[in-house]
Parts: structure tokens; sequence; C-alpha cells
């Protein structure tokens, strides 16, 4: 029997992405098909190098392949073209940022920022171009948990920020442009200035994601980035007592009264396991973000770990997703930023689907 790729698709049609719903061939996935008498070879472009599935849908491919008669060797090689979910409005100039994602929290004190850091870090490991841009005017801790507290980016002619690049990820923080001893007092247009500053007066040149660490609450800050740029959805950060859920179901109301999607609920500080002999301890509860998520039909992207090496990482300027990557707390960023990355490919599909509908 001659294999044609006809055969070939037909096989790979039978192959699902679990996360989008529809078969690689139908997802545009299958790039660079070649035969060579029974040899076969192709690639698989997925929606974002960080994808949870990727090794699942290689292996699913393989054997889909190989059990085709004349088939005798495959060849898949995996790659990532991460699609756009935001259609940028021409007010904010020639801005290449195909995704942005706001972390937000309801109340101050659940880690949203050592979260978001550890996020951009993992989705950047990945493969990803990442910005980050620190939001949070009143308290910015980006720059002390990456590293970078005393750095002053440069400013062109045109008024323009180069942003300051660390461990692989470009970011901007109200940090960079004052004193430590210094507190902003500003009212809502000072505020809403500064967020279209940061986006638009920017030199971020092209980014798969920007993470914006916002600051705790629903404030100025979280009505002027929804105001002024669609976002491709929203992450609440919580830990898991009664009083921060509470509190983070504000944020999720917020958001949703804004008409702004949310792509997840994060639960961190989730347990404690001892050092010495292991045991787990649900000092804040349990489970309390991941019911919330349920009750609320959000995706529910991980649980970190209330752990001494992310808190000591973050103090010393290295994320422990670069110090520790084996490590627990580690692992479980890196799996949030798996599930992260799923949500928006799926957003950028439904917007995909909305642009070929209409």
């Amino acid at each position: 029997m001659t294999v044609t790729s006809e055969h070939i698709l037909k096989a790979l049609r039978a192959v699902q992405d679990p996360d989008l719903k529809r078969d690689i061939v139908s997802l545009g996935f299958i790039k660079h098909l070649t035969i060579e008498g029974g040899k076969v070879a192709f690639q698989i472009e997925l929606t974002t190098p960080a994808c949870p599935v990727k090794d699942l849908l290689r292996e699913e491919a393989r054997t889909a392949v190989a059990a085709i008669p004349g088939v005798t060797s495959v060849e898949i090689g995996m790659t990532s073209q991460v699609r756009s979910s935001v259609a940028l409005p021409p007010t904010m100039g020639p801005l290449a940022i195909k995704n942005i994602v706001p972390i937000a929290s309801g109340k101050g004190g659940v880690g949203k920022s050592t979260v978001s850091a550890n996020l951009a870090l993992a989705l950047a490991r990945s493969g990803a171009r990442v910005g980050l841009m620190d939001a949070d005017v009143y308290g910015p801790s980006i720059p002390t948990i990456l590293g970078i507290p005393h750095q002053q980016p440069e400013v062109d002619a045109q008024n323009r920020i180069s942003p300051i690049e660390q461990y692989g990820i470009k970011v901007v923080s109200m940090g960079f442009f004052m004193k430590p001893e210094e507190a902003v007092i500003w009212r809502g247009p000072m505020l809403h200035k500064t967020v279209q500053q940061f986006l638009g007066g920017v030199l971020w040149g092209e980014l798969d994601y920007l993470l914006v660490d916002l600051p705790p609450g629903t404030g100025d800050v979280q009505l002027s980035l929804c105001q002024t740029i669609p976002i491709t959805g929203a992450v609440i950060v919580s830990t898991p007592q009664d009083v921060a859920l509470n509190v983070a179901q504000k944020a999720v109301a917020m958001f949703k009264k804004l008409n702004a999607p949310i792509l997840g609920v994060i639960e961190n500080m989730s347990y404690y396991v001892c050092a010495h002999c292991g045991t787990r301890e649900d000092i804040f509860g349990t489970g309390g973000a991941r019911q919330i998520a349920q009750r609320l039909e959000l995706p529910f992207l991980g649980e970190i770990p209330l752990a001494t090496p992310i808190r000591v990482a973050s103090d010393a300027g290295k994320p422990v997703i670069l110090t520790e990557p084996a490590s627990p707390g580690a692992q479980a960023f890196v799996k949030a930023a798996e599930q992260l990355a799923a949500q928006v490919s799926i957003r950028a599909l439904q917007s995909e689907t909305v642009k070929v509908t209409f």
C-alpha cells in the first residue's frame, strides 16, 4: 500500500486536543508533512510552548500514524505559535502584544506578586516571549522579587520607556520611578495616565503574553486597564481561608461587571509540608479556591504550597522557578502556568471563531 497525505491526515483527525476540544488537523496544527516511501515526518504546531498536553498529543499522533499499513517510521517535531486573543485599538499605537493577562486579588497579602513573577518566568522558560507590567502603583514589589530594585529604564526623545530585561522577561514597574521611601498618593486620573503610559508608552516589542500585576482590591487601576485595552482574561489569586475567598469573589464580580473574561483561579499558600517529617498541614484551610471556582464555573488553574524556598527566593531577587526548578513549589508554578496558557489558547480559538462567523 502506498502511503498518502490523505491517509496521514485521516489518521491524525482521531487525535484531539483535550483543551480545545477539536482534532489537531482541523485546528491547523499539522505542518510540513512529508512522505518518503514508508517514512513519514511532520510538525505539530501548538498554540503555546507551555502546552500541558504536548507529550500526550505527540504520542497519540505517533501511534495513530504508525498504525497505517505501509508506514515504517514516524518523525514528529513539536513547535508552537501563540495565537492572539485580543484586537488592540489604534489608539495604543503599534503594539505587538498577543495576549494581556491581569493577575488580580481581592485583598492584599495573598502573594499575588510572587505568583505573577513566577508565572511569567515559567512561561518564558517554556519558550514564550513574556512581559511583566507591575501596575501595583501603591506597593510595587516586582523589582525586588526579580532582583532589579535599583534599575532605571531608558526613556527616549519621544518619552517612550525601554523595559528592563531580567531572566528572559521584559519588566516595567512604578518602582523604577520612585524612591524606596516614597509613597504614591494619586487620584484616579493620574492612575489612569500611568496605566496608559505603561501600555502604549513602553517599547514592549513582540510579546506572546503580557502579565499585569494589579494592586489588590477593586479600584481605579483595574477600571482603567479594562477600559483602556481589551484583555484576554484575568487570573484571580486567593488563599484558602474564608475571608480571602469572600473578597476574591468581589474581584470576580468586578471583572464580570466590566465585561472582562476570567481565565481562572489560583490558590496560593494552599498547604504546608513540614521539611522534617513530611506531614502536610492545611494552615489556612484547604480547597476553598477550588470550590469557589467550581461554584462560579471558572477554571481552577492550580494550588501553590506555602513553602520557605518560595519566600526566600523572592526576597533574594531570584524566584524559586530559577533557584529550585525541581522543588514542589516551582513545579506547582509550572503547572499553573501551563493551565493558564491552555485557557489563553481557548480564548484565542474562541476569538478566531467569532471572526470567522461574522
